[in-house]
Protein backbone atom coordinates (compact mmCIF):
# COMPACT_ATOMS: atom_id res chain seq x y z
CA UNK A 1 0.00 0.00 0.00
CA UNK A 2 2.86 2.39 0.82
CA UNK A 3 4.47 1.68 -2.55
CA UNK A 4 1.19 2.54 -4.26
CA UNK A 5 0.87 5.83 -2.33
CA UNK A 6 4.49 6.74 -3.13
CA UNK A 7 3.95 5.95 -6.82
CA UNK A 8 0.83 8.15 -6.96
CA UNK A 9 2.68 10.98 -5.20
CA UNK A 10 5.61 10.70 -7.61
CA UNK A 11 3.22 10.83 -10.57
CA UNK A 12 1.48 13.91 -9.13
CA UNK A 13 4.83 15.64 -8.48
CA UNK A 14 5.99 14.88 -12.01
CA UNK A 15 2.77 16.32 -13.43
CA UNK A 16 2.92 19.53 -11.36
CA UNK A 17 6.69 19.94 -11.12
CA UNK A 18 6.49 20.21 -7.33
CA UNK A 19 9.75 19.19 -5.61
CA UNK A 20 10.02 16.70 -2.78
CA UNK A 21 10.04 18.58 0.51
CA UNK A 22 12.56 16.35 2.28
CA UNK A 23 12.98 15.49 5.97
CA UNK A 24 14.93 18.64 6.92
CA UNK A 25 12.31 20.95 5.47
CA UNK A 26 9.57 18.93 7.14
CA UNK A 27 11.23 19.34 10.54
CA UNK A 28 11.75 23.06 9.98
CA UNK A 29 8.01 23.64 9.52
CA UNK A 30 5.99 25.02 12.42
CA UNK A 31 3.19 22.53 13.17
CA UNK A 32 0.90 25.41 14.19
CA UNK A 33 1.19 27.37 10.91
CA UNK A 34 -1.94 27.74 8.80
CA UNK A 35 -2.18 27.36 5.04
CA UNK A 36 -1.73 30.55 3.02
CA UNK A 37 -5.00 29.92 1.22
CA UNK A 38 -7.81 27.85 2.67
CA UNK A 39 -10.65 26.19 0.77
CA UNK A 40 -13.77 28.32 0.76
CA UNK A 41 -16.32 25.71 -0.29
CA UNK A 42 -19.00 24.82 2.26
CA UNK A 43 -18.99 21.41 3.88
CA UNK A 44 -21.41 18.89 2.40
CA UNK A 45 -24.63 18.15 4.30
CA UNK A 46 -23.49 14.54 4.60
CA UNK A 47 -20.03 13.02 4.52
CA UNK A 48 -20.26 9.76 2.61
CA UNK A 49 -17.77 7.36 1.07
CA UNK A 50 -19.48 7.44 -2.32
CA UNK A 51 -21.58 9.86 -4.34
CA UNK A 52 -24.40 7.29 -4.50
CA UNK A 53 -24.44 6.97 -0.69
CA UNK A 54 -24.62 10.76 -0.35
CA UNK A 55 -27.53 10.85 -2.79
CA UNK A 56 -29.41 8.19 -0.78
CA UNK A 57 -28.84 10.14 2.44
CA UNK A 58 -30.13 13.35 0.88
CA UNK A 59 -33.24 11.56 -0.41
CA UNK A 60 -33.92 9.98 2.99
CA UNK A 61 -33.45 13.35 4.71
CA UNK A 62 -35.84 14.97 2.25
CA UNK A 63 -38.53 12.36 3.01
CA UNK A 64 -37.93 12.80 6.76
CA UNK A 65 -38.22 16.58 6.49
CA UNK A 66 -41.43 16.36 4.46
CA UNK A 67 -43.02 13.99 7.00
CA UNK A 68 -41.92 16.22 9.89
CA UNK A 69 -43.32 19.38 8.30
CA UNK A 70 -46.65 17.70 7.51
CA UNK A 71 -46.96 16.44 11.10
CA UNK A 72 -45.99 19.87 12.47
CA UNK A 73 -48.70 21.52 10.38
CA UNK A 74 -51.26 18.98 11.65
CA UNK A 75 -50.19 19.65 15.23
CA UNK A 76 -50.39 23.40 14.65
CA UNK A 77 -53.93 22.93 13.29
CA UNK A 78 -54.93 21.24 16.56
CA UNK A 79 -54.42 17.53 15.79
CA UNK A 80 -52.81 16.25 19.00
CA UNK A 81 -52.44 12.76 17.47
CA UNK A 82 -50.16 13.95 14.63
CA UNK A 83 -47.56 11.25 13.93
CA UNK A 84 -43.98 12.50 13.70
CA UNK A 85 -41.14 10.52 12.10
CA UNK A 86 -39.21 8.16 14.37
CA UNK A 87 -36.16 9.76 15.95
CA UNK A 88 -37.27 13.39 15.84
CA UNK A 89 -38.19 15.86 18.53
CA UNK A 90 -41.69 17.23 17.87
CA UNK A 91 -42.15 20.94 18.45
CA UNK A 92 -43.46 21.91 21.85
CA UNK A 93 -47.08 22.76 22.38
CA UNK A 94 -47.96 26.31 23.35
CA UNK A 95 -48.16 27.08 27.05
CA UNK A 96 -51.71 27.18 28.33
CA UNK A 97 -52.52 29.08 31.51
CA UNK A 98 -55.19 27.89 33.92
CA UNK A 99 -58.41 29.85 33.62
CA UNK A 100 -59.57 31.25 36.95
Amino acid sequence: MIDEIEARAATARAATGAPVLGPGAMQDQNPHDRPKRAKKSPAPLFHAFAQNARKLLLEAYSRFLTAFREAAESLKAGDLTARFPVGCFPPGLPFVTASL
